[in-house]
């Protein structure tokens, strides 16, 4: 880092949890954000304001007014763009030293894999099972940590789920089984309040930084609930199933 990375950072560099080795190993790190979103959005913005050396923007969808109400990365002037060249333009303006790749398209097999293969870290930041469970795959297959993030009327969730652990920790299959009944719910139909989005995506920035730092405990086996409504959290934790069709023994080759 140069003096004016040093002065930037400085705020996490007095951290001995990250102190300058720890901030390193952000300025070094790619991060992968699937979806640019409501959960996106925050999560982008802390990962480029913290400094993440490189980060990756998948998604096909382009700004609509509807989604303004939350998704903070993107402003009326950019109506109509791709959210992924919005973002770009908006990471851009916090952290000129951040190098952001955009998709501009939703992306599965071999191409997801090597965007995952070519990341420290993960955040599904999307909206859909199918999507979900792909990239789950992805990363467990390359052994690549997963921070993952859902938010819906007043209702919000976080897992990290890290396929690196020797314990042979739970993958997003083993919570939410790809086969099992799961409504498929989104916010265009069901509506989400704003702020629910900027605490769960914030969060999932927050565990995507302390795992690339070294920071902290990792909240890897715990599903954290968030009740908006009533502004309770509850966790509940959870293991491997040793029959998952995802990361049991059996199932990776």
């Amino acid at each position: 880092m140069n003096d004016r990375q040093l002065l930037r950072y400085s705020r996490h560099i007095l951290l001995d949890e990250i102190g300058i080795a720890g901030q390193q190993r952000l300025v070094d790190a790619r991060a992968l954000i699937i979806g640019a979103g409501g959960l996106g959005s925050p999560a982008a913005l802390y990962l480029a304001s913290a400094g993440v050396g490189r980060i990756t923007l998948v998604d096909g969808d382009t700004v609509d007014l509807t989604n303004l109400q939350r998704q903070i990365l993107h402003s009326e002037d950019r109506l109509g763009q791709t959210k992924v060249s919005s973002g770009q333009t908006a990471l851009r303006g916090i952290n000129p030293d951040v190098l952001v790749e955009t998709v501009p398209h939703r992306v599965s097999d071999k191409p997801l894999a090597a965007l995952v293969a070519d990341a420290d870290v993960v955040l599904d930041c999307s909206d859909n099972f199918a999507t979900r469970h792909a990239v789950n795959r992805a990363c467990v297959r390359h052994r690549k940590p997963l921070v993952s993030g859902a938010a819906i009327r007043f209702a919000g969730q976080l897992a990290v789920f890290d396929s690196r652990r020797g314990d042979g920790g739970p993958c997003y299959n083993c919570l939410f089984p790809e086969t099992g009944e799961a409504d498929e719910v989104r916010c265009a139909v069901m509506g989400v309040f704003a702020p629910l989005a900027g605490i769960i995506g914030t969060m999932q920035a927050a565990e995507a930084l302390k795992l690339i730092a070294g920071a902290g405990e990792i909240i890897v086996g715990r599903l954290w609930l968030l009740d908006g409504l009533a502004m309770e959290w509850r966790s509940v934790r959870f293991g491997q199933d040793p029959q998952c069709a995802v990361c049991a023994p059996s199932a990776i080759k």
